[in-house]
């Protein structure tokens, strides 16, 4: 894909999307304080605060962790990016999007608990940000007038978001078509790190 660079600093595209990711994050909290009044109408104690609503304290603790682990991989991506072009901020805003959508099936989560619909919808929203993440890096690699000068992109970066999307697809599939599997799948994603290093060493 050729695209033509604009030859500005990026930050302002970097400081908007941490923006929208700090409010996505800041949503994800807003129904467990919603909890607290709920339960003191309901006549609950403290502790059943805690112990009846765990599948919204697991869903909140899930997409934190995922939230944060996908802000962490774009905000070290664009460390490597000098200037953006129309595709890059396209790709960006729908990388955006996931995040801003991923409260949605969190508090479905919460509310539906262990439903296979859910599950499935949940791990499709990260894995479309992470097809929109490995777009970002096709871009800016096909243009290279977008990437530093002095640190372009590291060669690793690429294998890695294809690794974490392929591992995605399979925790999906397994997700929708085993039972009682749902979020354990997510745990395939520690397979990342292996697969990786085994494709470094065989490329060498």
């Amino acid at each position: 894909m050729i695209a033509v660079a604009i030859p500005r600093d990026p930050d302002r595209l970097v400081y908007f999307t941490d923006a929208v990711v700090a409010i996505a994050v800041t949503l994800l909290v807003l129904p467990l304080v919603n909890v607290v009044p709920q339960a003191e109408r309901n006549g609950q104690s403290a502790s059943e605060v805690i112990t009846e609503h765990q599948p919204e304290i697991f869903g909140f603790l899930l997409s934190f962790a995922v939230i944060t682990r996908l802000w962490l991989v774009h905000h070290n991506f664009f460390r490597h990016v000098r200037a953006y072009s129309k595709p890059l901020i396209m790709c960006n805003a729908g990388w955006l999007l996931t995040i801003v959508v991923l409260p949605f099936p969190t508090e479905m989560v919460g509310v539906y608990g262990d439903d296979r619909f859910t599950a499935g919808f949940y791990i499709a929203t990260i894995l479309a940000a992470v097809l929109f993440q490995t777009g970002l890096e096709l871009i800016v690699r096909a243009n290279p007038e977008l990437a530093s000068e002095t640190s372009p992109p590291p060669p690793e970066s690429l294998p890695g978001s294809v690794t974490a999307a392929a591992l995605l697809t399979l925790a999906l599939v397994l997700a929708l078509t085993v039972p009682n599997l749902y979020y354990w799948t997510l745990l395939l994603l520690f397979l990342s790190s292996p697969i990786e290093k085994t494709w470094h060493k065989y490329r060498r």
